[in-house]
């Protein structure tokens, strides 16, 4: 970015914002000379203003009471599900009111990320909070699973959480995480346990027992742009493959949304916008719109399922070449999706990720642009556990090992012993002892016993003990740059003996 302009980020909670807010928030930023704004990966608006312009506009802003961070993200906006309510999925008792009260009853700016996550869905990421609150079959009662800050590291709260419990809960989490920075953040041995009896010594809370296995759907990305009917009504997604909106063009949206009587917008995690409720005999009016601000609701499937960092035109056009060569290929990537890392611990969801690399060359001082390829276990993109596909992978050659691990998965796929799909262990139930995982200290990457290592000819089953020479396969650690940490299993079973 430009040192002579400021980011601004402004926060909707949930993904829901009014649409009388947002045409404010927008003749503010066209007052101070902004053509385009975009949607991040946590549902939050982005833009960039010219430095002799900012005061003007956060003067703009707060007069009209929206809250923004300048050059800054220590607040991150809540995420939720919200958008796939009624277009994507139906559920017992996860309704619009239910979000809107959860959202209302937040009296401070989390620091942590959180996620209201229906589980039933599989458009809007699971864990890619810190604390991440997933609805049970329990009417108004929600799982919580906890990832301690820049870490992979997962621990289930021991109890089901009242709806109206959730900010409260949020809060007490986040004050004993940061009074406790040296054992709970950036952590990979963090110890779940003893953040619960923490938190539960200080407040009281609404709780379930939680006895019932938190189960995730198998994961597909549904087409998510253009008009589609549902029920008596129409919604309307709109993608830009540059991720830029131009303000003029959302100020028509935002008016029409008014005169149409439709109160809301959705924003999304793959960075687009979603309308809901238009009425059958409205279509013309959105079709003017679209019309006249020439906007293509028609992109390939393979391109929507892509996530790149925020403003991050590195990212976004590697992302573009890649698009470009699987159409050209006819490369299938359904139950796919795909991230693209520029910079570490970003939080990004993926199935395969493609993370940017430096080989420092000190012989000569040169840098190569080189990437590492990975995976998640069972391409499952909820996973946090990661296996390297390849490493430094010159960007010539990143398409065709692309291609390559897209055949792979269909080949698994295909193979009678595919393992089911992923699910949340069973809590109540007794599990066998399972070996713990080992996870280097500077990229996280896990070395895990019953799979080994095969691009250093370590055989499955190999145990960490009997290691003398390994090295990270990622980062390149030595082997006393590793720790171990608990597997899911041991931390799920863990929570259920507490409960017991």
């Amino acid at each position: 970015m430009p040192p002579q302009t400021h980011l601004v980020k402004i926060n909707l909670p949930g993904g829901i914002v009014p649409a009388g807010d947002l045409l404010t928030i927008l003749e503010a930023a066209e007052a101070a000379e902004v053509e385009h704004i975009q949607f991040g990966h946590r549902q939050q608006l982005l833009f960039t203003v010219a430095a002799a312009q900012r005061r003007g506009l956060v003067q703009a802003l707060a007069k009209a009471n929206i809250l923004c961070e300048v050059d800054a993200d220590v607040h991150p906006n809540i995420s939720s599900s919200y958008v796939v309510e009624d277009v994507f999925h139906n559920t017992a008792w996860l309704r619009e009111g239910v979000y809107k009260d959860i959202l209302d009853l937040f009296d401070f700016h989390p620091r942590l990320k959180i996620n209201l996550i229906d589980r039933n869905q599989t458009f809007v990421p699971f864990f890619t909070g810190n604390l991440n609150f997933i609805a049970s079959d329990t009417s108004n009662y929600w799982y919580c699973y906890v990832r301690f800050p820049k870490t992979n590291v997962l621990y289930c709260w021991p109890s089901l959480v009242y709806s109206e419990d959730i900010p409260g809960l949020s809060g007490a989490i986040e004050r004993i995480i940061y009074a406790h920075k040296d054992q709970f953040f950036e952590q990979p041995a963090a110890n779940g346990p003893l953040l619960h009896s923490l938190v539960s010594a200080g407040q009281t809370f609404v709780l379930q027992p939680l006895t019932t296995p938190l189960t995730l759907p198998t994961f597909t990305l549904p087409y998510y742009e253009g008009f589609n009917r549902y029920g008596s009504k129409l919604w309307l997604g709109i993608y830009r493959r540059d991720e830029q909106f131009a303000v003029a063009f959302l100020k028509d949206v935002c008016q029409l949304c008014l005169q149409t009587r439709l109160g809301q917008l959705c924003t999304t995690p793959w960075k687009s916008l979603i309308i809901k409720s238009i009425e059958l005999a409205d279509r013309p009016l959105w079709d003017v719109v679209l019309r006249k601000h020439r906007i293509n609701v028609r992109h390939a499937a393979n391109e929507l399922n892509w996530q790149v960092e925020d403003h991050c035109a590195q990212g976004l056009a590697l992302k573009h070449e890649l698009v470009r060569y699987l159409n050209e290929e006819d490369i299938r990537t359904y139950q796919l999706c795909f991230a693209i890392k520029t910079q570490p611990k970003t939080g990004l969801f993926g199935s395969i990720v493609i993370r940017h690399h430096f080989d420092n060359l000190t012989q000569t001082g040169l840098h190569a642009e080189q990437y590492e390829i990975l995976h998640t276990r069972d391409f499952n993109p909820n996973n946090k556990d990661f296996i390297s596909f390849r490493k430094k992978v010159n960007r010539d050659n990143l398409a065709w090992y692309l291609t390559q691990l897209c055949d792979y998965f269909y080949e698994l796929q295909s193979a009678p012993s595919l393992p089911v799909p992923e699910e949340i262990a069973p809590v109540a139930d007794a599990a066998p002892a399972t070996a713990p995982l080992y996870q280097c200290r500077r990229c996280l990457t896990v070395y895990d016993e019953a799979y080994g290592d095969s691009a250093q000819g370590i055989a499955p089953g190999t145990a960490f003990a009997t290691l003398t020479a390994y090295c990270c396969p990622t980062c390149e650690a030595p082997l006393a740059q590793f720790v171990a940490v608990p597997t899911p299993q041991s931390q799920w079973l863990a929570a259920a003996t507490s409960v017991a």
